[in-house]
């Protein structure tokens, strides 16, 4: 199996980098030679490799930002992906996408199946949709995996903002009003291989996050703990930390179609303990 995976150094795609090798050849194509704002970028990568599996773990993530770029997020977010599903379509490939709990808008009181209606608050959110319909619209074989609060230990993200904030021995303030499953970058590697054996008769929608939800703050107070370190957390509001970016009070989503397929995705607090051992 050649596999040609995108956004190799971000945070999902370096850990697909570690996981994807049992399956096949990896073919590794960061933004140099696979650019998802340059539509002839992407041709030229794909037909050159021609692979049987293309995963996309490339996105533009920047949620505050999107809501001043939103065209940038929506050439990587939407017109990247609908290439590479026209390009699958012609190679008979199977195309594995990530998306985002940002595209529900959190007024549901449970968890959200994959059935629920998305109606996203923010330019993130829109663009992501947006990429999860014209994959569907383009008959390409296709996983799309919608996941949560991802995080690693390197990069932009919500466990490396902590711990470094955690050094300057300050009290630190986190939203309390916001809930979901925090998802290691690690957790979903290792799902999207699992998937890989057993979805291949069953292409479509699939949420793919953590087990069990907490709100931000109740992730940091267990990020101290787990890493020891005597920090301070203050429970604030949304209201308390205006961003550019609405975010959805909900973003817990329901895993059930991805069990009842054999997949399932461990607890959030096992994630997190797993990352932190790993790198201690």
């Amino acid at each position: 199996m050649r596999i040609l995976l995108t956004g190799p150094t971000g945070q999902v795609g370096s850990a697909l980098l570690d996981t994807l090798p049992s399956l096949g050849e990896v073919l590794p194509a960061d933004r140099s030679n696979l650019d998802l704002s340059r539509p002839d970028s992407i041709r030229a990568a794909v037909r050159a490799a021609r692979p049987d599996v293309i995963v996309n773990a490339a996105a533009y993530t920047a949620v505050d930002s999107a809501e001043t770029e939103e065209a940038l997020a929506f050439r990587v977010n939407r017109d990247g992906p609908a290439i590479l599903a026209e390009e699958a379509a012609k190679l008979g490939a199977l195309l594995v996408h990530f998306s985002t709990d940002y595209v529900f808008d959190g007024e549901k009181s449970a968890p959200y199946v994959e059935t629920d209606a998305p109606d996203p608050l923010n330019a993130y959110g829109r663009s992501k949709l947006a990429g999860e319909r014209a994959i569907q619209a383009s008959g390409c074989r296709h996983l799309i995996f919608r996941t949560s609060w991802v995080y690693s230990i390197t990069g932009k993200n919500f466990l490396v903002t902590m711990l470094r904030l955690a050094r300057d021995g300050q009290p630190v303030r986190v939203v309390d009003d916001q809930r979901g499953a925090p998802t290691s970058s690690r957790m979903i590697a290792a799902a999207t291989a699992e998937a890989l054996t057993k979805l291949g008769e069953h292409p479509g929608l699939y949420h793919m996050s953590a087990a069990g939800r907490t709100t931000w703050c109740g992730f940091a107070r267990t990020i101290f703990r787990e890493a020891g370190i005597p920090a301070q957390v203050v429970p604030i509001a949304s209201s308390d930390y205006p961003t550019p970016a609405r975010r959805p009070r909900n973003s817990v989503l329901d895993n059930g179609l991805l069990v009842t397929n054999g997949i399932r995705l461990p607890a959030w607090e096992s994630g997190l303990q797993e990352v932190l051992s790993t790198n201690a």
